[in-house]
């Protein structure tokens, strides 16, 4: 009412309240007026700038806090919390940013504690009391100052203030601390380990100075200082600043100040305030964007406003209260998150909000403890976890009903039972048994149930599949699974060309082409050595056919007599070797392995053709053939039990039973072993998932849960549960034996044929050096020859030199080395000869020269 009567007079702005209610009063008279009105303790993130356009908090509003808070959440992984806030604009519009941003990260507010304005220690206490009821221990308080601390009062003498607990509050409750001179030690008491929040504003020397002269001026007033000094002082001194230097921009622009009535408004006959008084301020949205304009530093920092009307670069201090009082943990910005630096040292850096890059200091929790609370449990005087298990009504070794004091026993009850023993604080438990017993519960409806709060858990062989995950949450699988294909097999018949089997076609080919090749390369390594390789052509062509093909008994009678050629029969001879003894233990395999041969083949054939599939009743397998595989439900015959599944496949389509089987493979483990392994799965396990134990969504013992079985298994224990149940009295060998499992490709080879080939081209290249260095020492013993008959053949002597070229080489390598050796020997006497009697002519002429 005062602000309503003082707008009576001609104003250009209003700088208040520190109330956000009376904020939304007052702005509603603002907007109407054309008046600019700065907040510096409004903080209610709802006073938007488009529903209250001339409305401006000159502090950060609450948005950005609840977002640190938040950050603050996720930083400790914890998922859920619990809001204690004050039943008005303030709180209500704070909680519910705080939930929706919360949700962002995955988390949420699990109960709200609402209590009204002004409300007595007894009120609190009974709200406080309800409060404890709940799992979460991450209470969040966005209250008053005025009441906060009877919070605490009252939550100390309920035994909340323990280990365990979690007290995050919002930056009242330093407002109330900073406001202290001194600090009271009996409230630090009360506080001790809570987190709070503060605007952050940077230090300065303006900012010091001003500090100064506050206190001074206290001490003037009142001969001691005992007020202190808070954050919104700093914030309601800029924003007086901001005014006053809007205004000298204002009139330093030329604009004027002018005022003209509002016919909207008139007078009341009850009401003391003269609506006709009040003024429309018609400068006034251009003094707004003056405001908005402004740019400089004043004590809170930068002061500076976005596109959404906000204080840029918004910040908090983060406090952990301690006996000695409150100590700063970190910081927390929009533009890096979580820093142990002031945040305007990281102004100048790009942004990084991502998890590797937040760091806080140690925090002193409630009870003096330094670990990180989990921030959950199960109250003593809370429900217990109500847990569904299927009823079924085969396959009972997973899970069924029982007359032990749990109602329930099997593989997946020991499981969690084992699970729930590792974990660091106890979990009353009641199982609760799903299904009528006459057959298998649907498990999509058991998940449907635990997502609507019907049950806390759901314990069993439940398939973790896509579409539940949307639902609920599933711990770490405690045992692999997927779908199969069951179908009837007979015995193979024997086949006379089984020797063949041993090789792939391609690795028979490549294997004959390299005998027949390294007969060649011994042929061209041995002709000039050895007389086993020389003769007449007829017999050289099966000279090299039979040798290639005996290496591969080692019964070849030609000796070698080359080093090349010796060199590279090591090698093959090492190669025949392995080939020999794989061929030998591929069809040693081939014959001694019983041959199961199936019509089915695998999941493909089964689509392929019309005839019905059995699936179990209750499982996901029926809607995974008709929604993925697009097999017509009318194909798809629902069996209840492991009778009805050897009936149906003994039958067979024509006897009215099923083709095939298509079910999870833990339960055809068992199937195979109860038919005395009559039946096999066919093709490929097409999809390959796991059970888990399906928690509501968000749920921390998931989590915990988890763990446990990691670890679990990491002690073997997991694998000691499964063969108390899952042991059977026939292991039946699961899929059918194929001979292309046991045939040898040339994919098993190619290293050794490298090899091989790699010695083939360095001896043939050393032998053809050999070769053309020879026939270039022969050549020009020939040449006068080789002239001769060039010139007679006149003009086609280029093409004479080239033929006679290639036989003479041709001739050289086809002459024994013996020859060619003799050869080289006579060339070399001879040239000594020469070089002799060239010697004595010229002596002889050097004599007869001076007579």
């Amino acid at each position: 009412m005062g602000a309503l009567q003082l707008m009576e007079n001609k104003v250009v702005a209003a700088i208040g309240p520190q109330s956000s209610g009376i904020g939304h009063i007052i702005s509603h008279v603002a907007n109407e007026l054309h008046v600019p009105f700065l907040s510096f303790a409004a903080t209610d993130p709802t006073l938007s700038s488009l529903q209250y356009p001339y409305f401006l908090c000159t502090t950060q509003n609450d948005y950005f806090q609840m977002n640190a808070i938040t950050d603050f959440v996720s930083y400790f992984r914890w998922r859920e919390v619990v809001a204690i806030f004050v039943d008005d604009e303030y709180g209500r519009n704070g909680i519910s940013v705080l939930g929706d941003a919360l949700a962002k990260k995955r988390a949420k507010i699990s109960y709200k504690a609402a209590f009204p304005p002004g409300a007595d220690n007894s009120s609190i206490s009974d709200l406080l009391a309800s409060v404890n009821l709940m799992e979460s221990r991450i209470f969040v308080v966005h209250v008053n100052p005025d009441s906060g601390l009877n919070i605490f009062s009252v939550a100390k003498s309920l035994g909340m203030m323990g280990s365990g607990y979690v007290w995050i509050t919002t930056d009242w409750l330093l407002t109330a601390l900073d406001s202290m001179e001194p600090l009271d030690p009996r409230a630090l008491d009360l506080l001790q380990g809570v987190v709070a929040f503060r605007h952050y504003t940077p230090e300065s020397d303006n900012k010091r100075q001003f500090k100064g002269r506050w206190k001074n001026l206290r001490f003037k007033e009142s001969l001691k200082s005992d007020d202190g000094f808070n954050s919104y002082a700093l914030y309601a001194y800029d924003s007086v600043w901001l005014v006053a230097r809007a205004l000298d921009v204002f009139f330093s622009q030329g604009n004027t100040v002018t005022f003209s009535n509002d016919p909207s408004l008139r007078n009341t006959n009850d009401s003391g305030i003269k609506l006709s008084k009040l003024h429309i301020f018609n400068e006034g949205e251009r003094f707004l964007q003056v405001i908005l304009e402004m740019n400089y530093t004043g004590l809170t920092g930068q002061i500076e406003f976005n596109s959404e009307k906000n204080r840029i670069n918004p910040a908090y201090d983060i406090l952990n209260i301690k006996i000695t009082g409150p100590l700063r943990v970190g910081y927390w910005s929009n533009h890096t998150g979580f820093s142990v630096v002031p945040p305007e040292t990281l102004y100048s850096k790009p942004s990084n909000t991502s998890a590797k890059n937040q760091r806080l200091n140690e925090i002193i929790w409630p009870g003096e403890v330094i670990k990180p609370p989990r921030g959950w449990v199960f109250p003593e005087n809370g429900k217990p976890l109500k847990i569904g298990v299927p009823n079924r009504v085969s396959y009972k070794n997973y899970a069924s009903k029982d007359k032990n004091p749990l109602g329930v026993k099997g593989f997946c009850i020991d499981i969690f039972e084992a699970a729930i023993q590792l974990l660091p604080y106890p979990v009353p438990r009641t199982y609760i048994l799903y299904g009528d017993g006459k057959k298998n519960p649907s498990y999509d409806n058991l998940i449907s149930e635990v997502a609507a709060n019907i049950f806390d858990v759901a314990v069993g062989d439940v398939t973790i599949i896509t579409n539940r995950t949307k639902f609920v949450d599933f711990t770490q699988p405690f045992i692999e699974s997927g779908l199969v294909v069951v179908a009837p097999v007979k015995g193979a018949k024997s086949s006379p060309w089984s020797f063949l089997k041993p090789f792939t076609i391609e690795m028979w080919a490549v294997t004959g082409a390299l005998f027949l090749f390294v007969g060649a390369v011994i042929w061209i390594l041995e002709h000039r050595f050895n007389e086993e390789f020389r003769g007449p052509p007829r017999r050289q062509i099966i000279t090299v056919f039979w040798f290639s093909f005996s290496t591969m008994f080692f019964s070849h009678r030609e000796n070698t007599v080359s080093t090349l050629g010796r060199f590279v029969l090591l090698v093959w001879l090492f190669v025949v070797l392995i080939i020999n003894s794989s061929y030998t233990a591929s069809l040693t395999s081939i014959l001694t392995v019983q041959q199961l041969t199936s019509r089915i083949e695998g999941m493909d054939t089964l689509i392929a053709s019309n005839e019905p599939i059995g699936v179990q009743d209750g499982t996901f397998a029926w809607k995974f053939l008709v929604n993925e595989l697009n097999i017509a439900p009318s194909r798809i015959i629902p069996l209840k039990d492991e009778e009805e599944y050897l009936s149906a496949l003994q039958r067979g389509p024509r006897g009215g039973g099923v083709a095939a089987i298509v079910d999870e493979l833990p339960y055809i483990k068992a199937l195979l072993s109860n038919s005395n392994c009559k039946f096999r799965t066919v093709g490929q396990e097409f999809t390959r998932t796991g059970w888990g134990f399906a928690f509501q969504r968000d749920s921390p013992l998931a989590v915990d849960m988890s763990t446990a079985i990691l670890q679990l298994a990491e002690e073997g224990k997991l694998e000691k549960i499964r063969k108390k149940w899952l042991t059977y009295d026939h292991e039946c060998t699961m899929q059918i034996s194929d001979t292309e499992n046991y045939q040898i490709s040339v994919q098993s080879f190619w290293g050794l044929f490298l090899i091989c080939g790699v010695v083939w081209f360095i001896a043939l290249t050393l032998f053809c050096w050999k070769v053309f260095w020879q026939y270039h020492r022969l050549r020009p013993e020939e040449s006068d020859e080789v002239q001769a008959r060039s010139e007679e053949a006149g003009s086609s002597r280029g093409k004479s030199l080239r033929a006679v070229s290639f036989k003479d080489l041709i001739k050289v390598v086809d002459k024994r080395e013996a020859e060619i050796k003799e050869m080289l020997k006579e060339k070399s006497s001879k040239k000594l000869k020469d070089g002799q009697s060239s010697a004595e002519n010229s002596q002889s002429k050097d004599h007869e020269t001076p007579q």
